[in-house]
């Protein structure tokens, strides 16, 4: 059920559409995170663009950054006026300048929830079924600004192996891969033995799940997900915020939030493509979803 804060959004979003551009904004900016190439990211996003730019009456621009860094980046310097970001990735914003950005809305999963995965998987045919058959193999990381690609994985699946994840003590060498599908890829094409990304582990393992980075790689094309086996699952952890740039007017945080959370109703192809798959939409979120995941940020990264 929506919030009565994300309903009056929308009744001031239809009171305000067509309106005049806002004189305090000449243009608005979208950052998006990586996990696939900078093109599939900017096509996924089109739409969004082409509703926030009739929305705002102002010229909107994607940026497609080659990592997070880009777009945390962005956001602090203010440079980006909005992104949809990992929960990592809001810690690392929060933490370096907690006025920076607000979180406002939740990616919704198919069965109402907004949790999702980190997901170990390997290649089937390695002879690879658990996370034990990994030890003394390569191990694939995403980006160090990712949840799932790195902070979450490297908190429990230490814990689940009673070692760290320096190369050479439990598994044979471990790196970083650049991304989401940069990891999918590689562990695919057998470059490297297994590795983690993100799904909200739903729906069937031959799709990718319902949403997430396998679920966009099989869109793509990129792998064949009968040929890959998952190995591990993290507990759950709190989908990423859409978040928006503090200083931003109020109305014009009010339309894009506005515009955001109604984008399901009014365009499911988009919001397929802006949620890396299935969903039920997005809804209202508040900063105090994210302090488990700052904390444990703040405890294993620093900021």
């Amino acid at each position: 059920m929506k919030s009565t804060f994300t309903a009056a959004l929308l009744a001031f979003s239809a009171l305000t559409t067509g309106a005049v551009a806002s004189d305090s904004i000449t243009e608005f900016r979208i950052g998006i995170l990586g996990g696939e190439n900078a093109q599939d990211r900017m096509n996924s996003y089109s739409c969004l663009q082409e509703y926030a730019a009739k929305e705002l009456g102002v010229p909107t621009k994607l940026f497609a950054p080659a990592d997070y860094n880009g777009v945390i980046q962005g956001l602090l310097g203010g440079t980006l006026d909005m992104a949809w970001l990992g929960a990592s990735s809001y810690a690392a914003v929060y933490l370096q300048d907690p006025e920076a950005v607000e979180p406002v809305l939740v990616k919704i999963n198919l069965d109402g929830s907004y949790g999702y995965h980190s997901i170990g998987f390997a290649r089937k045919d390695a002879g690879v079924e658990k996370l034990e058959d990994l030890k003394g193999k390569v191990f694939g990381f995403g980006d160090p600004n990712s949840t799932s690609g790195y902070l979450i994985p490297s908190i429990e699946i230490p814990q689940a192996t009673g070692s760290t994840m320096e190369s050479g003590d439990y598994f044979g060498e471990v790196k970083f891969t650049g991304g989401h599908e940069q990891t999918i890829v590689a562990v695919f094409n057998g470059d490297i033995d297994g590795g983690v990304t993100w799904a909200d582990a739903q729906g069937a393992w031959e799709d990718g799940y319902n949403s997430g980075a396998l679920r966009k790689a099989v869109d793509a094309g990129l792998v064949d997900m009968n040929e890959l086996v998952q190995i591990w699952k993290s507990n759950v952890i709190p989908e990423g915020p859409v978040v928006l740039r503090k200083s931003l007017p109020a109305d014009v945080k009010a339309k894009m939030t506005a515009l955001v959370d109604g984008l399901h109703a009014k365009d499911q192809d988009c919001a397929y493509g802006v949620a890396a798959g299935e969903t039920l939409g997005f809804d209202a979120i508040t900063h105090d979803a994210y302090i488990s995941v700052i904390e444990a940020r703040k405890a294993k990264i620093g900021g």
